[in-house]
């Protein structure tokens, strides 16, 4: 979370401090209301602060990169998940409802992996035959 954190101060050092604190506290608190508690602000300035242009892009951007963050943990994970799931799945001694839940969930995932797939690639063929570069 460090690359997150140090793209957080950044965002923070581009607001006046009041705005600083509560954008720290809108994504680290699930309702507007808990964010403005937090950053010590009226829970009716936190909503003009985003109904401002210039915060809510600098909000936007902080909860993009949050969110890159975070799925770039999930992913260096998936292996030992997936690792999890194979393991309870073939695990004999595991109750059935167990091995039954890990399969569902391996089938689940191996199919979406497999639209995700495709769906990248009618993509990229669109956009290239967009810019005039057919695949």
């Amino acid at each position: 979370m460090r690359g997150f954190d140090k793209t957080l101060s950044d965002a923070q050092t581009k607001l006046p401090g009041k705005q600083a604190a509560a954008l720290a506290a809108l994504l680290a608190h699930p309702t507007v209301r808990d964010a403005a508690r937090a950053a010590n602000v009226a829970e009716g300035t936190l909503w003009r602060y985003l109904a401002d242009p210039a915060f809510a892009a600098h909000y936007q951007e902080a909860r993009r990169q949050a969110t890159e963050h975070l799925i770039a943990r999930l992913t260096a994970d998936s292996t030992k998940a997936a690792k999890v799931l194979i393991d309870v799945a073939e695990d004999e001694a595991a109750p059935a409802s167990a091995r039954v839940s890990a399969a569902r969930a391996i089938i689940e995932q191996a199919l979406k992996g497999a639209e995700l797939r495709d769906l990248m690639a009618r993509i990229d063929a669109l956009e290239a035959l967009r810019k005039g570069k057919p695949k």
